[in-house]
């Protein structure tokens, strides 16, 4: 109910869900005089996997900080749904900080259990959905041990469950694949796609431009604050100019006279080219199979190419 003049007027409540949409717009925040976070705007949609890249200090850690209203921002909004986001949107966000925030002489089971009450579940219903996520990550007969007499790979798996608990609409994960080895990352990304087809928008981020590579559906690159490249994988691979490897019989040094074509890097009877348009290609590729051509493949650029494009 708000409240106008002697009246009260009633408001429908729409409680959040996943298949929304979570987006950032002109997001900024300083620390004194350095601003650290400058304008930066993205979309994370639902059921995607969005990866959020960028070095130490690029504003990655500060800008999740801001959308869990951890941090003030200094200007720009967080939205969610198209809506100014809440304290009650965000209570149903999983959220992953950099430092982890379990204790270590509690026992395991017992402190999911808590957190579970702290997003308002029955315990019974938390402490349920703790040891099946513990199932999950291999730890169902460590659920009664302390965090602290576990490795920190797994003490990292108990992190990712603890995010995951409350049956959350958006997840928002700080490098949550730091420290877990192939087989934890595995069934981590299986259970992060499990709740991406429900339509769970996940923001996560990541020194690992392999994993970034191999798992995102969307890329967010920030450096020194600002927002350098943003949009659904397909689109940004798409943006960039047809690469292609060619390679020959003899040298490929007579690469670099055909008309309309760029060379990229020339090793042997090894080419990279970049040929100009459809007519350029098909001029190449005629003139390679005069000259005995072994391959001619179109390249697929890395997430980690783009990363790299996008930061120099």
């Amino acid at each position: 109910m708000t409240k106008s003049g002697a009246a009260y007027t009633s408001v429908r409540y729409s409680p959040p869900r996943a298949g929304d949409a979570l987006e950032v717009r002109d997001l900024t925040r300083r620390f004194g005089e350095r601003t650290v976070v400058d304008g930066v705007s993205f979309r994370v949609e639902p059921g995607q996997l969005t990866g959020f890249v960028g070095a130490n200090g690029a504003g990655k850690t500060t800008t999740m900080r801001m959308i869990m209203g951890v941090l003030d921002q200094h200007g720009g909004t967080v939205l969610w749904n198209g809506q100014p986001i809440d304290s009650g949107v965000r209570s149903r966000f999983g959220y992953m900080p950099e430092e982890r925030g379990l204790y270590p002489k509690q026992r395991i089971a017992d402190q999911l259990g808590y957190l579970g009450q702290l997003h308002g579940m029955e315990r019974a219903r938390a402490l349920a959905e703790a040891h099946r996520l513990l199932e999950r990550f291999g730890l169902g007969e460590r659920a009664k041990d302390r965090l602290e007499t576990l490795s920190l790979g797994n003490q990292q798996r108990v992190q990712v469950a603890a995010a995951l608990l409350h049956d959350p609409v958006a997840l928002v994960l700080d490098e949550p694949f730091s420290g877990l080895d192939p087989t934890a990352v595995d069934a981590m990304v299986g259970l992060l796609r499990e709740y991406t087809a429900r339509g769970v928008p996940v923001l996560f981020s990541s020194h690992q431009l392999d994993l970034i590579d191999r798992l995102c559906d969307a890329l967010v690159v920030l450096a020194d604050g600002t927002l350098r490249l943003a949009g659904p994988v397909g689109e940004l691979r798409g943006g960039r100019p047809e690469q292609y490897r060619l390679v020959c019989t003899g040298d490929a040094g007579w690469t670099r006279d055909q008309r309309g074509v760029h060379v990229v890097d020339l090793d042997g009877n090894t080419a990279i080219v970049q040929p100009s348009g459809p007519d350029a290609r098909q001029r190449l590729a005629q003139e390679a199979a005069a000259r005995g051509m072994v391959e001619f493949a179109r390249l697929r650029p890395s997430l980690g190419d783009l990363y790299r494009e996008a930061i120099s």
